[in-house]
């Protein structure tokens, strides 16, 4: 039976804790359970602390381990649920996370425990997720690890990474597919009531604009960018809107937003695209031609390019309806 320990430390997210918690000790049991077979756990799952004492959660509720780390050196599998991206891991925390993985122990973070998991070094140059809000701080903040923010889990052999919270599940599926089959997995997957085709955020991903850079007369142009991105815009329009030749202008609006202008655009009218079809009450046509497109069938490709859902499907999924 695989060990497996999640690493609980101040301010952790519960909800992050308790869904792969389950996901784990549901795995042989559930299935089984409905099927009239006898149990049989894949997992041996507890909670840890460094002092095996207990640690608040980011909402104040008080969390018991069950153990502390010292009693947890023969884990397997080592879990790190997120917290504030500010918080820092504890020196014997990250002494025991790199010896952990020396001796071969697998380690994983939710979310924002990415940010826990880089202080140990053990990510860099490695590719990794976290919560797509924080993709860019994460990058500046550790710049030798290759970030992957449309990916909803990352896998380096013995090391993996999820993107936001609810993500722990998805991890906690795909390591029952690793550590013991697909079969298992999409047993564990039905009875729970889970996804086993969610691979990507990108469909969750907000356009996150960057804009305290200094350069204000590329704040200029962004501000007006987002109150008349459905007019017939090109760079050579914004260039002489902003006073500067093409080739500063372009260069300068990078350096700014990590953007080109026109893809900056398009990332524009995808957002507003996105709430629109939220909404409901327009067709695609309507859409496309109300951001600025007229070609429709162009704008749903560049749409399913940036989402990873065509939006027809984005419609259906993410449209709010009142039962």
């Amino acid at each position: 039976m695989r060990k497996i320990t999640i690493l609980l430390h101040g301010n952790v997210m519960l909800s992050s804790l308790a869904i792969p918690l389950d996901v784990f000790k549901a795995a042989g049991v559930f299935w089984n359970m409905l099927n009239e077979k006898e149990p049989t756990p894949f997992f041996d799952v507890k909670t840890a602390t460094i002092d095996g004492k207990p640690v608040k959660t980011y909402f104040g509720h008080t969390i018991k381990p069950d153990v502390s780390i010292q009693d947890a050196d023969d884990s397997d599998t080592i879990m790190i649920p997120p917290s504030d991206a500010s918080e820092i891991l504890e020196p014997e925390a990250v002494s025991w996370l790199i010896k952990s993985h020396e001796r071969g122990a697998h380690i994983a973070s939710i979310c924002l425990g990415a940010f826990l998991l880089a202080q140990t070094g053990l990510l860099d140059t490695k590719s990794a997720t976290t919560h797509w809000g924080y993709a860019n701080r994460f990058r500046k903040e550790y710049p030798k690890i290759r970030v992957k923010p449309d990916q909803l889990v990352t896998d380096e052999g013995n090391l993996f990474t999820s993107g936001g919270a609810n993500a722990g599940g998805d991890l906690a599926l795909y390591l029952i597919a690793k550590y013991v089959g697909k079969e298992a997995a999409f047993q564990t997957a039905r009875v729970m009531v889970m996804d086993m085709d969610r691979n990507s955020q990108a469909p969750y991903l907000m356009f996150r604009i960057e804009k305290i850079h200094g350069d204000n007369e590329v704040l200029d142009i962004q501000n007006w960018l987002e109150k008349n991105f459905n007019d017939e815009i090109s760079v050579d329009r914004l260039a002489d809107q902003s006073g500067m030749t093409r080739r500063t202008f372009e260069r300068r609006f990078k350096n700014a937003t990590g953007d080109s202008p026109l893809r900056y655009l398009q990332r524009v009218r995808i957002e507003n695209a996105k709430q629109l079809l939220e909404r409901g009450g327009k067709t695609f046509d309507e859409i496309t031609y109300m951001i600025g497109y007229e070609d429709s069938s162009t704008f749903s490709r560049l749409f399913k390019k940036t989402t990873g859902l065509s939006p027809v499907q984005y419609k259906k999924k993410y449209s709010f309806k009142v039962l």
